[in-house]
C-alpha cells in the first residue's frame, strides 16, 4: 500500500464530512479519487484542496456550484499572477538591454 493515500472513509470520519459530500467534489471534477480493491483513496497531495473545499462546504455553507466557482477563479488568479510575475521579468529585462543607467 502506497503511504501517499489517504482512505476517504477514515478522512469522512474523523472529520466529520459526509462521504456524498466527497462524492459530490469527484463528480464535479475538484478532486480525484483512486479506488483500491473496493477501498477509495486521495492523492496526499490533494487533501489541501479537500480541506479548503470541506470548509467552504461546512463552515461557511457554500455549496458545490459556489465551490466550483471559486476553485475556477483562484486558478485564474494563480494563471494572472504567473503572467504578471513573467511581463515583469519581460519589462526588467527590455529596461536592462535598451536603457543603461547612464543615458540620464
Amino acid at each position: 500500500m502506497q503511504t501517499d493515500l489517504i482512505v476517504i472513509s477514515e478522512y469522512c470520519q474523523n472529520c466529520h464530512v459526509d462521504p456524498s459530500f466527497i462524492k459530490m467534489l469527484e463528480s464535479e471534477g475538484l478532486i480525484s479519487l483512486q479506488t483500491i480493491e473496493d477501498e477509495k483513496y486521495i492523492v496526499a497531495s490533494e487533501l489541501r484542496e479537500l480541506e479548503q473545499y470541506t470548509r467552504m462546504y461546512y463552515d461557511l455553507s457554500i455549496n458545490i456550484e459556489g465551490i466550483d466557482t471559486i476553485h475556477h477563479l483562484l486558478d485564474r488568479i494563480k494563471d494572472m499572477q504567473r503572467e504578471i510575475s513573467d511581463l515583469k521579468s519581460r519589462l526588467q529585462l527590455f529596461e536592462t538591454e535598451y536603457f543603461s543607467p547612464f543615458d540620464e
